[in-house]
């Protein structure tokens, strides 16, 4: 019986130059195309069926590479993916309607 697993891939890459903003584009254009779903921004994760299908998105991963900038992956369960708990800070700006309709002014 395979056990659903988790590949959470986080990246810091750097984007001064063109050539850097290119291979990053690159690099998150293939995430998603490899079935790779944005967390948060540089944070990427994707479901796979058992150990072996980690495996070889592991490898997909190692060839797509960006040459510069720091990749990290992390493997879990899905048992443990579930106990995630999403912590946020207070909202940027007031949903009432008087604010709603200051946004549309401007």
């Amino acid at each position: 019986m395979n056990k659903f697993m988790r590949m959470i891939v986080f990246f810091d890459l750097p984007v001064v130059s063109e050539k850097d903003r290119k291979a990053a584009a690159k690099f998150r254009n293939f995430l998603l195309k490899d079935g790779y779903h944005m967390m948060q921004f540089s944070v990427y994760t994707r479901i796979c069926n058992g150990t072996d299908a980690v495996e070889k998105h592991e490898e997909r991963l190692k060839l797509n590479l960006p040459s510069k900038g720091s990749i990290r992956l992390l493997t879990i369960t899905e048992k443990q993916y579930e106990s995630i708990h999403i912590l946020l800070g207070e909202k940027a700006f007031d949903d009432t309607r008087e604010s709603v309709e200051l946004l549309n002014i401007f």
